[in-house]
């Protein structure tokens, strides 16, 4: 076996190949690898890389960084999935090159090293093309006709010699790396972006209320999608470029919550949004309370168009008591022993108005490409970046299924994945195609729990895939130092969160207004939740 070269540790590699590293379009993907040979010959390497779809490789150089690890990078300029590999060879010429240099430096006479040179460019000159031949060979008869040894020193280190001989290198005992790696190139945005979250159907510029604190509106008040429109320049102005909306779909009635998450709900009250489905629809469709889809599809697109905006739309593959689904599809849901529906539950929390989907149920193929078809349909109406609520509690092999089938469509669709949960658990998601992460920044507080977290995403493997956006607050997350921290807790948080990770998101309204009283001591439940209430902010 002629192939001496190794070429090991790679990376960006991602699980030796099983997922995709990550990239944005624009941007330049640095490789690194261990590459070496036994004893002291020079090594050349190249990464060979292209779009999935082009026959041809593309080269780009490495270069040593020293101790044997090696680097190159090469630039990717459009959405889709890259293929990249290293190639590596015993370079004959540049060994002999080095050597020379270091024998000329101590004075030596080697008029036989100018002979072994002229063998080497004579041999590259068999491999050339006829214009490069004739001045290889010219070289060659140069390097072997005598003179000085200064005249010949030039002739054999001229850079214009070196750059014909790299070209025509002797690659047949090279050693290419065992695989070819993927990486999957994305928006710009995946990677770089601010998020701005609100209920549309809450108000804006209210009164306000004695204490200064946002008042609690009836029903009749509930806002439209033309409201949010109306207040696209000022989510702009602050340098937001995402607008998250919760979820936009008919709100069930049965078991609906009331205010601070009550079990019993009073006429008029709105209900959660994730509790998705009445007689009005299901997830294809809006709540009439906040207008029509012509009005949706209307604020999209002037969000985009007009203010640089991309509204994101909250996926929740869960269903209220009275959505369609219920009723047309119950072989989609876990059936208690009495023939009832298994309501949600995270003990010791019930979520009575919510019904999980059955994803082991005898008839999950039909139910993965009804749920796939929900994210299609959004798509179709203009919707670009999606959050989705919960994806750990769905299965890892629906998710990978789901966003490859996406991303082959719509390479340009976005993935935010709300996933509180497990290291282990988010980064198998944002291996599977996630292309953003909820985090636990929300929970670090101290320098040095910080400083730890940080080293932690930067400096471990989890950087080729794992991309963090940093929030502050959210809807469930109202943490300690914010309920007691006052306005300096506020400023600092949001400023930790926009400089220490490259996205970063507010939950807008009760952040901008330092909301901070929790539903109970202990709780991090808000008072008065815009989950179950609409309110007016001022």
């Amino acid at each position: 076996m002629l192939r001496r070269v190794v070429i090991e540790a790679v990376t960006p590699e991602v699980d030796q190949g099983r997922f995709s590293a990550k990239a944005t379009s624009g941007e330049d993907v640095v490789v690194e690898a261990d590459i070496f040979t036994d004893g002291t010959d020079v090594i050349t390497a190249v990464i060979l890389h292209r779009p999935c779809e082009a026959a041809d490789w593309s080269e780009a150089p490495m270069d040593l960084l020293g101790n044997d690890r090696w680097r190159g990078a090469f630039p990717v300029d459009h959405l889709g999935i890259y293929l990249y590999t290293i190639k590596a060879w015993i370079d004959p010429f540049l060994t002999w090159r080095r050597d020379l240099e270091k024998r000329l430096a101590a004075g030596q006479k080697v008029p036989v090293e100018f002979e072994r040179g002229a063998g080497l460019v004579r041999d590259a000159a068999a491999r050339a093309s006829d214009k490069d031949r004739t001045t290889l060979l010219s070289a060659a008869e140069r390097l072997s006709s005598g003179g000085t040894q200064a005249q010949l020193a030039r002739v054999a280190l001229a850079p214009r010699l070196g750059k014909l001989m790299a070209a025509v290198a002797d690659r047949m005992h090279a050693t290419r790396f065992a695989r070819e790696v993927h990486v999957r190139v994305d928006p710009e945005k995946a990677r770089f972006s601010s998020w701005y979250e609100m209920f549309p159907r809450s108000l804006w510029s209210a009164p306000r209320s004695g204490k200064g604190q946002a008042a609690r509106v009836a029903q009749r008040d509930h806002a439209t999608f033309r409201d949010v429109e109306a207040r696209l320049h000022y989510v702009t102005a602050m340098g937001f470029d995402v607008l998250y909306l919760p979820p936009v779909h008919p709100i069930g009635r049965t078991h609906r919550k009331g205010p601070n998450n009550s079990t019993v709900a009073k006429p008029g009250d709105p209900g959660s949004p994730w509790a998705i489905g009445s007689e009005e629809g299901g997830h294809k469709a809006v709540n009439p309370a906040l207008g029509t889809l012509a009005d949706f599809r209307r604020l999209v697109r002037t969000a985009r168009d007009k203010h640089g905006i991309d509204v994101a739309l909250d996926i929740a593959y869960q269903c209220s008591p009275d959505h369609p689904y219920v009723r047309e599809h119950p072989q989609w849901f876990r059936h208690r022993p009495d023939g009832t529906i298994q309501y949600a539950e995270n003990p010791p929390k019930k979520y009575e108005d919510i019904y999980p989907f059955d994803f082991q149920t005898k008839d999950w193929r039909a139910l993965w490409d009804e749920l796939k078809s929900i994210v299609d349909f959004w798509i179709e109406q203009g919707v670009r970046v999606f959050r989705v609520d919960n994806p750990h509690t769905k299965p890892f092999a629906f998710w990978e299924w789901m966003l490859g089938e996406v991303y082959r469509q719509h390479p340009e669709v976005i993935f935010l994945a709300e996933a509180f949960t497990r290291p282990k658990i988010m980064h198998r998601l944002a291996k599977l195609g996630f292309h953003q992460s909820y985090t636990y920044f929300a929970w670090r507080n101290q320098k040095w729990d910080l400083a730890e977290y940080l080293s932690e995403l930067t400096t471990s493997p989890v950087q080729d895939f794992f991309r963090p956006i940093f929030w502050p607050n959210t809807p469930d997350i109202l943490n300690d130092v914010l309920q007691h921290g006052g306005r300096p807790a506020f400023i600092a948080r949001l400023v930790l969160a926009a400089t220490m990770s490259s996205s970063y998101g507010i939950y807008g309204p009760a952040f901008e207004l330092m909301q901070h009283e929790p539903r109970e001591p202990g709780s991090e439940e808000y008072l008065h939740s815009e989950k179950y209430e609409v309110r007016s902010w001022d």
